[in-house]
């Protein structure tokens, strides 16, 4: 733990009726890092992104409907583009820093940003990650989900659960100024509990006015670190889990697709969610 880092004091003004500019001061005072004003979204701001997430989950539950053994990527890549313009929305991937689609799909020893190809044709066994980010209104959402193809290993199988529940428990460690480390440290316990890794080098992010904001959320770390959590904020818990080593490699062809270095089978589950002044309220699914 880093000692320059202050724990949550017990007379921190946190009460009902104290002003949220003088409780951030307050943690600001104590050497805390503090969300900007930016950060903290308005009631109108939270409303268009919640709408922007059901653009986005009904993306998720489309293809949670046709995906099957046979179908290439390519072809969930057109399903989302389709279903998203058609509801006047805005795939946020596409062309977004060069990516090539609308949609990562991540399959095995992928762990993010899989490229949707005619080539890549999923089969029975495999596990893949659809992860789709939505535009609507100017709006962000960002959420995935892990799919099974057919029958899968008891092992594959295993560890979607467990990347499910860590998810969870991550969102359920957030509280109301708590600290983004508070997350991080509760998924590293359950993941590696189960005898899995916390992959280090990708992380959660702000998201709603941006595609990516601050705070960056790791899925890993020590309780009553990092940024103050605090009401109006909203960002992703995406908790990316390795069967094996944490340890991750870029393709350098593509630029874009990371894989587990030794080869083993990693799994992810995101939501963009919003701090309210009782916990985490979900705006994806």
């Amino acid at each position: 733990m880093n000692p320059k880092i202050k724990l949550h004091h017990p007379e921190a003004p946190i009460g009902p009726d104290d002003d949220l500019e003088r409780k951030i001061a307050w943690y600001r005072r104590q050497g805390h890092e503090v969300p900007s004003r930016r950060l903290i979204k308005t009631p109108e701001q939270i409303e268009g992104i919640r709408l922007s997430g059901i653009v986005n989950t009904g993306v998720l539950d489309l293809i949670e409907s046709t995906i099957r053994p046979g179908m290439s990527t390519a072809e969930i890549d057109r399903m989302v583009y389709d279903y998203t313009v058609s509801h006047g929305a805005i795939p946020a991937p596409l062309n977004y820093e060069g990516f090539p689609k609308s949609v990562c799909t991540s399959i095995d020893e992928v762990v993010c940003h899989g490229i949707p190809s005619d080539k890549v044709i999923l089969k029975e066994g495999d596990i893949i990650n659809v992860d789709v980010s939505t535009i609507l209104n100017g709006y962000y959402s960002d959420a995935s989900r892990m799919f099974m193809i057919g029958e899968v290993s008891d092992e594959k199988r295993r560890l979607v659960e467990v990347t499910r529940e860590c998810l969870r428990i991550g969102a359920q460690a957030a509280r109301p100024f708590g600290f983004v480390g508070d997350i991080g440290a509760a998924i590293q316990r359950h993941a590696e509990k189960n005898g899995y890794s916390v992959v280090r080098d990708l992380c959660g992010h702000g998201v709603g006015l941006e595609f990516h904001e601050e705070p960056e959320v790791a899925h890993y770390g020590h309780r009553g670190t990092g940024m103050l959590l605090v009401p109006g904020m909203v960002f992703t818990i995406e908790p990316m889990i390795n069967m094996g080593d944490w340890r991750v490699t870029f393709d350098q062809s593509d630029g874009w697709t990371v894989r587990t270095r030794d080869g083993k089978p990693s799994a992810q589950w995101e939501h963009t969610f919003v701090m309210t002044e009782n916990g985490l309220k979900v705006l994806t699914h």
